[in-house]
Formats: structure tokens, C-alpha cells, sequence
């Protein structure tokens, strides 16, 4: 047996002695074809992310997130005894996952940790392919952003119990960066007025220019010394703080009033002065225009020409519906003509005639002779 690799073919007992006798398979085991044509056992989820996590994951919060991610799958696996990664793993997963009301977007974070280590196995030959997964689908969650009222008043109570932190505030709203890329900001990745971001969340590198109150807030935030204007922040005692403006502005009920909602403002307001998609998408450095799209509702400039467009033709309807209805108004009322009869025979006009000239001649009913 392999060192530091567990064989779920073999039992254990209390006192660590391990009996080469296999137990009986249990209802919840999973095994994979090659696991049943003998193969090892594979590693857990755990022993894979300590041989490779420092290789694919960098230092900080995502990391961290995705340790979480691989150990809770690594305890499921445990309880259920399944000891390989087949498609039933997966759809096992994905109903655990909903039992605990995850989303479809929590649940595809997860398996998302999970597929890239193993991806990272298969390559090192320790499994012996991928299972099958088909990502879900995400719905919209609700975009929300600050008012201007909300915004000074928030600002405002986490400036009184931390200046460095409302300036932090100030310029994340501006820049749209996410917290964890305007902390690690170094004095040097700021020249000429433009923020140049390199541990992002795509791992791509991205400079944005900076508004006014931005570049004041860098200014302002020299005092406080540190590597970086914001490198002095511990993301913690910023959140507590946030916290608490939210529960003095009576926010405590809203679930979207969290830190990340400046990211949110910042790019609804983009989208609303009219920016287009694309643009914003470079800016908050999205890796996919899906994921700016869930702001496109916001651009009603662009939809203000749809309706002035449906707002002219209704005009023009309107005006040829009160010109028909003038003409009829104002058309006098005429005695209508009778129908014309159909046109007469040549033989019933030579009748008449001579039922005529019969009358004339005193000869009522008596026919006139023809003179030769």
C-alpha cells in the first residue's frame, strides 16, 4: 500500500491493526471501472490538495475559500465511504449540496475547486479520468447598488470609527476593484493617475484610471504608511466596521448591504451614464461578458430609443386616425342614387317603342304598321 494513502478495501480497528480481509461492499460505495478491474485506491480530495494546492492556488481569500470547498467534499466522501471520482460522485455532490440550500452558483464553485484539482491528478496519473460534470445553471441573482443617500450614510458612520476605512470605501466604489485586489495595491502600481491591479481573480493583471475622489483617497491614505495605501487594512476589522454602519443605518434585514455592493455600484453606474458593456466588462475586469450582462438592464439610454421610436409611429397613427374622422364628420348627407338597371334588350326598347306610338294612335294595346 501506497504511503500516506488510504485503501477503503481494507478494515480498520480501534487498535490501528489492519486486516487483509476486504470488507463486504456497503449500499453508499462507489467504485469506478477502473477501481473494479483492480486499480489502487485513489487519494482523497485532502491528500490532493496538499500535494498541489500551492501549485494552483495563490495566497489569499479564493484559496482559502477552496480549502474549504475540497475538505467539505472530503468529509463527504468519508461518511459515505465512496472512494473514487465517478459521475455518481458528482450527482451525489450536487444533491448534498442542494440539501444544505446551496445555488446552483455555490454548488458550481465547489465542483469548480474540485474538477481543477483533479484535472491536475489525471495529469499526474493518480486517477484515472475525469468524471463527467455539465456546469448548472445560473440564475441572475438581484444587482444592488447604492443610492447617493445610501452611500453618505454608510461612508460616513465607517469613517467615524476608521478614516482609513471610509477611504477604502471611496475608492473601491470608484474603481470597482474588489477589496481583496485594492489591498494588495503597492505604492509602486499607481503612476500617472492609473491603478494597475495584479493579483486579480482571473490571475490577469488590469490598470484603471482614477477618478478624482479615488486618487484624493491614495493621497489621503499616506499617513497611515504601509506598502500600499490600503496594505494596512486587515479585511476583517473593515468588515466588522461595515457591519456596524450597516446596523446604525438600519440596513441589519437587507442581505445584499455587504462590501462587495461598492463593486456592484460602481459598475451600475458605469452602465447608466451609458458606458457600453464591453468597456465596463474591461474595467471591473470580468473574465466573460456574462457576467457584465447581469447590469444590462440598467442601460435604459439605449432602450429610451425604442420607445421614442413606438412614440413617433404612435403619433402618426393618432394623426391619421383624427384626419379620418374630420372627413367623416364634415361630408354632407346626400340622398343616395338608385342601383342602375341592367342593361335593356335591343328587342324589349323595340316593344316600348311601338306600345308608344300605339298609344298615340288611339289604338290602345294595337300594333303600327310598318310603311314600305
Amino acid at each position: 500500500m501506497t504511503k500516506n494513502k488510504i485503501d477503503f478495501s481494507t478494515g480498520f480497528n480501534y487498535s490501528g491493526y489492519m486486516s487483509s480481509d476486504p470488507l463486504p461492499l456497503e449500499p453508499d460505495t462507489t467504485y469506478s471501472s477502473a477501481a473494479g478491474a483492480g486499480a489502487s485506491c485513489l487519494p482523497l480530495p485532502a491528500e490532493l490538495w496538499r500535494q498541489h494546492a500551492g501549485l494552483l492556488w495563490e495566497n489569499g481569500r479564493h484559496k482559502t475559500n477552496c480549502n474549504s470547498f475540497i475538505h467539505e467534499i472530503h468529509t463527504f466522501m468519508q461518511l459515505h465511504k465512496i472512494a473514487t471520482y465517478d459521475d455518481i460522485l458528482i450527482d451525489r455532490l450536487i444533491d448534498h449540496f442542494r440539501s444544505l440550500g446551496n445555488r446552483n452558483s455555490t454548488i458550481n464553485r465547489k465542483l469548480s475547486a474540485l474538477y481543477r484539482l483533479l484535472r491536475k491528478a489525471e495529469r499526474s496519473g493518480q486517477i484515472p479520468r475525469l468524471p463527467s460534470y455539465v456546469r448548472l445553471r445560473e440564475r441572475n441573482s438581484r444587482v444592488r447598488f447604492l443610492t447617493a443617500e445610501e452611500e453618505v450614510c454608510m461612508f460616513t458612520s465607517v469613517g467615524k470609527h476608521n478614516p482609513q476605512h471610509e477611504l477604502l470605501c471611496q475608492f473601491l466604489v470608484d474603481t470597482g476593484a474588489r477589496i481583496g485586489e485594492a489591498l494588495a495595491l503597492k505604492w509602486g502600481d499607481i503612476q500617472n493617475g492609473v491603478a494597475t491591479f495584479w493579483i486579480t481573480k482571473s490571475g490577469k493583471s488590469r490598470s484603471v484610471p482614477l477618478t478624482e475622489r479615488a486618487a484624493q483617497a491614495v493621497d489621503a491614505a499616506r499617513i497611515f504608511r504601509g506598502d500600499g495605501p490600503f496594505s494596512a487594512v486587515s479585511y476583517p476589522n473593515f468588515k466588522y466596521n461595515w457591519n456596524r454602519a450597516r446596523k446604525q443605518n438600519g440596513f441589519s434585514g437587507d442581505p445584499y448591504m455587504v462590501p462587495h455592493i461598492l463593486r456592484h455600484t460602481c459598475a451600475s453606474r458605469l452602465v447608466q451614464a451609458g458606458i457600453d458593456l464591453r468597456r465596463v466588462q474591461t474595467f471591473l475586469g470580468h473574465q466573460t461578458i456574462q457576467m457584465t450582462l447581469r447590469y444590462a438592464h440598467l442601460a435604459t439610454a439605449d432602450l429610451d430609443q425604442c420607445a421614442n421610436a413606438l412614440n413617433a409611429i404612435n403619433r402618426t397613427t393618432r394623426q391619421a386616425r383624427s384626419n379620418v374622422s374630420h372627413a367623416v364628420e364634415e361630408k354632407p348627407h346626400s340622398k343616395p342614387r338608385a342601383a342602375k338597371s341592367a342593361p335593356k334588350s335591343r328587342s324589349l326598347k323595340l316593344a316600348r317603342s311601338r306600345a308608344t306610338a300605339s298609344a298615340s294612335a288611339g289604338k290602345p294595346g294595337g300594333t303600327v304598321k310598318a310603311k314600305h
